[in-house]
């Protein structure tokens, strides 16, 4: 092996897949100046379709790519525009169009996308590199000596890399640890964190569409939707215990998984295909049969065992971080990868910003690891004991709006309006944040009770979203650009908002049942938080009750 000259960079990314590859464009975005090396591990370019899991994004992630990055031409052009989550309570059934269907008829105003990963990975390292960033593949990272900025400041890091027989030494004065499930720092550091959320997912792709939209002949079921591209969605189909998702890809494939609490649904019942086929026979037939005669086109099988995982620590005032799941990962469920990426690396650049303007770092870097880790507990709660509940066609649907609205009305406003590295303004609204994720642990807990004792009946109906006039609102709010004094608005309306939904959400369950517990939510309705008294409210927010459909 031969040693080659020292090199030094102002930020070093190790792994150049979706998470690090978005932030080199980030950081060369908004420094032009900055030195920026990335090291990949796998040779480009990368297949398509059979690339990486985790092909679905949501809001955040798809505004981060097509407006903060700037890559909207590419998302239109080379990506599918997704027609929003859709759910289907078809355990068992063949006949699609004769159960419950969750999801919108039309397009909803903010765009997310199905994204092939491996044409978007390849895409984003021709970016990266038109923007100046220096991207080696095929680079395995040997060794990294980390320096600490308190004790030596300015003194850089030390990173040990090989390509092929070369040997190399870099020098780095920011660290960004990007290399995904490896957790290179987080090992190095002994940051691993598990988390109590136990699921597992197996995954494959299919080299042919499956168009869900052909899975019956019933114009009525059809016209539901305009256009009539259900395909396009991130289908969902769910049952106790799991669901199985169909997500389309532009390369022509569909990506296919079933992802299961192993108490309902052990690993080892799907961890090949030919188990998986067998399970889709038994709990998710129609899709058994669209996949039956696809078996030769298989591309690819995967699974991972109690995927979702924590980090003690993201983001160093010694100037070194995690990204992606390199750090943290929850759970597909929602697709909220994309979104922590995108969120991570807006703290990152910051912090980096925060370092070339020569400012202390330390308590600037543990606050954004607070407010990272507060969206991730926040975050959690959606998934973590939920899943028994997935096939409750009367209590997942309230779930679905509540778990959207409280995205759409905190969450993503604090991202789209570029509020996130805005202490001063996050510091005003430290009381109603903190009551909205207090609200958002009761509501879970009570959605658990409500569907112990629920009837779970599954009538046939399409359950719209895009018919919820405040839902829909909601969703084109984010578009909104807002003052300091608007942003304070909406996020107090936000409060508001969500009071009342999980008012109507008790009311709901204890029609149900008026005996569910729900003492902690019945709490934090009658504290009196200081928001505004009243704003215009949307009237009834949740669906009607589910009546038997006259088609059926």
């Amino acid at each position: 092996m031969t040693d080659t000259a020292l090199d030094s960079f102002d930020a070093v990314i190790m792994g150049g897949g979706l998470a690090g590859l978005t932030l080199a464009i980030q950081l060369r975005q908004r420094f032009g100046d900055l030195k920026v090396l990335v090291l990949e591990r796998r040779t480009h370019p990368v297949p398509h379709a059979a690339h990486k899991v985790g092909e679905s994004s949501v809001e955040i992630g798809a505004h981060y790519f097509d407006t903060v990055l700037g890559l909207k031409a590419h998302m239109d052009e080379a990506q599918l525009r997704k027609f929003g989550f859709r759910f289907f309570f078809s355990e068992g059934r063949s006949d699609i169009d004769n159960v419950t269907e969750i999801g919108a008829s039309r397009y909803l105003a903010v765009p997310s996308y199905q994204i092939d990963r491996g044409i978007f990975e390849n895409f984003l390292a021709e970016e990266a590199a038109r923007c100046g960033v220096r991207f080696i593949d095929s680079a395995l990272v040997r060794r990294i000596d980390l320096a600490s900025n308190s004790e030596n400041p300015g003194a850089p890091h030390r990173i040990e890399w090989t390509r092929g027989e070369e040997k190399h030494v870099t020098q780095a004065r920011w660290l960004i640890d990007a290399c995904g499930r490896a957790g290179m720092l987080k090992r190095k550091l002994g940051l691993a964190e598990p988390n109590a959320h136990d699921v597992n997912a197996v995954w494959f792709r299919i080299g042919e569409r499956i168009a869900v939209d052909d899975w019956s002949d019933n114009a009525e079921w059809r016209e539901r939707c305009n256009p009539q591209a259900r395909w396009l969605s991130t289908n969902h189909f769910v049952g106790a215990g799991y669901w199985a998702w169909l997500i389309p890809l532009a390369s022509g494939s569909h990506s296919v998984g079933i992802v299961a609490d192993p108490k309902l649904h052990p690993l080892d019942t799907i961890d090949t295909f030919e188990k998986s086929m067998a399970w889709f026979a038994t709990y998710q037939p129609r899709l058994y049969e669209a996949l039956d005669g696809k078996r030769h086109l298989l591309q690819d099988f995967a699974f991972l065992k109690h995927f979702s995982h924590g980090c003690k620590q993201v983001f160093s005032g010694d100037r070194w971080a995690m990204t992606g799941e390199a750090g943290l990962f929850l759970d597909p469920f929602y697709s909220p990868g994309s979104d922590f990426i995108a969120i991570g690396n807006t703290y990152i650049t910051d912090l980096i910003a925060q370092d070339r303007a020569g400012r202390p770092l330390e308590a600037r870097a543990q606050v954004y690891d607070q407010l990272y880790h507060s969206f991730y507990v926040s975050t959690l709660a959606l998934y973590q004991d939920q899943y028994p509940l997935f096939g409750d066609p009367e209590v997942l649907p309230v779930k679905v709006i509540w778990d959207y609205a409280y995205y759409w009305g905190v969450l993503a406003q604090i991202f789209f309006q570029r509020r996130l590295t805005d202490l001063t303004a996050l510091g005003a609204l430290k009381d109603e944040l903190q009551h909205c994720q207090q609200l958002n642990l009761a509501v879970q807990r009570l959605m658990r009770e409500w569907s112990a004792s629920s009837d779970k009946s599954n009538p046939a109906v399409m359950l719209d979203q895009a018919a919820m006039p405040w839902f829909a609102e909601l969703n084109r709010s984010l578009k909104d650009t807002l003052d300091d004094a608007a942003f304070k608005t909406r996020i107090q309306d936000s409060t508001v908002m969500l009071r009342q939904l999980a008012g109507e959400i008790l009311a709901r369950a204890r029609a149900s049942d008026p005996n569910v517990e729900a003492g902690a939510l019945q709490a934090l309705l009658e504290e009196k938080p200081e928001v505004p008294a009243a704003v215009a409210g949307p009237g009834a927010m949740l669906f009607a009750a589910p009546q038997v459909d006259t088609h059926a």
